[in-house]
């Protein structure tokens, strides 16, 4: 029963638009959905493969400015920037394995933190190819309805969980969980661990990238502040994997739940509105001391501090 539990999910996830949500609560399914995808990505190379990334806005903004780029210069639809940015996103990122995974522990981190900062000065300073400052507005929409989008997005989010399943569950998942266990270990073993390293890295930056590409299409407007932003991109997709559950398969979904409708909760209470990066904090700390390993990896104790676990008679 356990192995359909993805497919009844998916089953679920097609008909619930059909509830008859507002426009509102559509647009925050599709940005869960986004989160989702984009926790995903992290959590195959910092969660399975043990590499902690901070620069994950330096794949969503390449995918996303790959969409914008070909509709504003090549006049392309920017639809075609989600298969596009596999392919440049895929690139860029196998470009910065090179350098950045020589690199281990807090210097690769703070290496890759870098990496989403020199693309955000990068694309404010190309003014003539990326628009600088000003951006890059997407000015004839597909959609006005939410609901395209949401399957759009449901269906890479889908897929992406069945890749990263399949991925784990695999060899090569093997070899990812060795080299998180005991880098040296599994270089004793035979293990490339460069090669595997910059696998991961390369995958989950594309999943990211596609991610951005969708992005464009669905906001319709881009600009390096956004899409490169260190908090609003790479430190909000750290926290959705170690609020869900950091190396779980549903810990993006569930901490893509929570995010995202958390802060629009905040962002609703008068005065609080630019105090949730605080509080987002705050909820970090808590999780680390009571739940390290999410609220899926924890289930089982926290079933037990919300006094749901079983009593002996």
């Amino acid at each position: 029963m356990k192995k359909y539990v993805p497919l009844i999910a998916f089953a679920l996830a097609v008909v619930l638009p059909f509830a008859g949500f507002s426009t509102y609560i559509m647009h925050m399914l599709i940005l869960v959905l986004m989160w989702t995808t984009i926790g995903m990505s992290w959590n195959l190379l910092g969660g399975y493969c043990g590499q902690v990334s901070f620069g994950h806005a330096a794949y969503f903004g390449v995918g996303a400015y790959t969409a914008g780029i070909l509709y504003s210069k090549l006049g392309v639809s920017p639809w075609w920037g989600i298969p596009f940015s596999i392919i440049i996103v895929g690139i860029f990122a196998f470009i910065l394995g090179f350098i950045v995974l020589r690199l281990r522990g807090p210097f690769f981190a703070l290496a890759t933190l870098a990496s989403g900062e020199v693309m955000r000065i990068t694309a404010e300073n190309l003014v003539d190819f990326t628009g600088g400052s000003l951006g890059i507005m997407i000015q004839e929409r597909t959609w006005v309805e939410k609901i395209w989008y949401y399957y759009i997005i449901l269906v890479i989010t889908a897929a992406s969980f069945f890749l990263v399943k399949k991925l784990i569950e695999s060899k090569l998942g093997y070899y990812f969980v060795a080299i998180r266990e005991d880098q040296d270990a599994a270089e004793s073993l035979g293990i490339n661990t460069t090669l595997y390293k910059t696998i991961a890295l390369c995958l989950s930056g594309a999943l990211t990238g596609i991610a951005g590409a969708f992005y464009t299409n669905y906001m319709g407007y881009i600009d390096p502040n956004v899409v490169f932003a260190l908090h609003d991109i790479s430190i909000i997709t750290i926290m959705i994997v170690m609020v869900g559950g950091v190396a779980t398969y549903w810990g993006p979904f569930v901490g893509a739940i929570i995010m995202v409708f958390l802060a629009e909760f905040i962002r609703s209470i008068p005065g609080l509105g630019t105090a949730h990066q605080t509080l987002f904090g705050i909820l970090l700390i808590v999780m680390i001391i009571f739940l390290p390993n999410g609220i899926v990896g924890d289930f089982p104790k926290l079933r037990r501090l919300l006094g749901m676990g079983r009593t002996s008679p």
